[in-house]
């Protein structure tokens, strides 16, 4: 009998690395789609001899994908960008691309489509990343009625871009940022506890419920096997909801390493992000901005990783052990300051 073949657009990066290997584990054959397929030769370690298969395709380019989804059981759709330079932009990738795959795999006659989104995907909304991820949204149910939406939130992990940037940002500055906080500290006279407190944090800045990057490819693979997932929508995040300042502390804790956290207000970082979109891969742009004055967590009453049969990981039980490289060396785990 045939293996079952399961198609991946973007299997190359972050979340298509894990999500490849649970596949291959399932003993699906997995076609790994992506521009270069010279990006995805390393993936091929991870199944059998022939399992898994790099495969040239372009979301851009709906005459490359045809050959990508043909004979496919499923289709998951990674592909995704956080900023734009040239036709690398929000409007082609998110949504005429998502549009194009979808489209193709109904030609196909896939069974089933699985299209990755994002917590606070919204056409309302004053990020473009935002508004372009919801676009693809509905052309994706447009094109395959039947297609689940899973949208999760900050995705942490080994190779993450996240806790992983701000624990290497640690070791060259005595200052770490934590963004969204008011631009004047909040002032009490004669508490209980003192003659003034000052309060730098106000809420804490904006909050987040980071998943487990191994939870999410569990999830995209329960999605790809539940019947009643089709077309639904689920939102994917951990046990617990941190706010900016609770992140910071918690990765300093984990890295071992003092450092004074920061109160950075919106329309400073919004002057920053305008300046830093005009280079290439850049640090920060003003629609990330944007995007982070919106929580980042799942929102009541939506379907979740549990309703996919997955328990959700908490994000302490991960982080010392893949952030433990950028610990000082000698010293114990500090709180920080």
């Amino acid at each position: 009998m045939a293996k079952r073949i399961v198609t991946v657009f973007g299997g190359s990066g972050f979340v298509g690395r894990h999500l490849v290997r649970r596949l291959a584990a399932d003993g699906a054959t997995v076609r790994v789609a992506v521009r270069d397929p010279e990006d995805a030769r390393y993936l091929k370690t991870m199944g059998e001899v022939g399992q898994i298969v790099p495969f040239a395709a372009d979301v851009r380019n709906e005459a490359t994908l045809a050959a990508a989804v043909a004979g496919a059981e499923s289709v998951v759709n990674l592909v995704g960008i956080l900023s734009e330079w040239g036709a690398q932009n929000f409007a082609n990738v998110h949504t005429q691309g998502a549009a194009n795959v979808a489209k193709a795999a109904t030609a196909a006659g896939v069974a089933h489509f699985v299209q990755i989104s994002a917590i606070g995907a919204d056409e309302k909304s004053e990020a473009r990343y935002a508004q372009t991820k919801a676009a693809g949204e509905a052309a994706v149910r447009a094109e395959f009625p039947g297609a689940t939406i899973i949208r999760p939130s900050v995705i942490f992990g080994p190779e993450d871009h996240f806790f992983n940037f701000f624990a290497g940002l640690s070791r060259f500055t005595w200052v770490m940022p934590v963004f969204g906080c008011p631009a004047i500290p909040n002032f009490k006279w004669f508490t209980d506890d003192a003659l003034l407190e000052i309060d730098f944090y106000g809420d804490g800045g904006t909050k987040f419920q980071p998943v487990y990057v191994g939870d999410v490819a569990a999830a995209i693979v329960n999605a790809l096997a539940a019947k009643d997932a089709a077309g639904q929508t689920y939102e994917l995040g951990g046990p617990s909801i941190y706010s900016s300042v609770d992140i910071m502390k918690m990765l300093t804790k984990a890295i071992g390493r003092k450092r004074l956290l920061v109160p950075i207000p919106f329309w400073y970082l919004a002057i920053w992000g305008w300046v830093l979109q005009k280079i290439p891969a850049p640090l920060l742009t003003y629609d990330q901005v944007k995007q982070l004055e919106v929580d980042n967590v799942v929102a009541d009453g939506a379907n979740t990783m549990a309703d996919l049969g997955v328990t959700a990981t908490p994000a302490e039980a991960i982080l010392p052990a893949y952030l433990s490289r950028f610990k000082k060396v000698g010293h114990e785990a500090a709180p920080s300051i």
